[in-house]
């Protein structure tokens, strides 16, 4: 999978402190490996999901083409 990020996210985990920037990027990574985990929700009207890490909230979305291509990858 791959992970992209804006520039803005960038520019805000560099403003992060160091225990809020390790709680943010282990739950990004987390993503990475399982894109809907059971504290994820579907933002009403949107193919995006959110996953919300005490006072942040994480907002990304899942290129199921991408997922579905690995997963035929792993069982052939």
């Amino acid at each position: 999978m791959k992970l992209l990020l804006s520039n803005i996210s960038r520019h805000f985990l560099d403003t992060l402190p160091p225990k809020q920037f390790r709680q943010v990027v282990t739950t990004v990574f987390r993503l990475l490996t399982e894109p809907y985990p059971h504290d994820s929700k579907q933002l009403k009207g949107y193919s995006y999901y959110r996953v919300d890490i005490k006072e942040y909230r994480i907002v990304y979305d899942v290129n199921d083409d991408e997922v579905y291509r690995q997963l035929k990858r792993i069982l052939l």
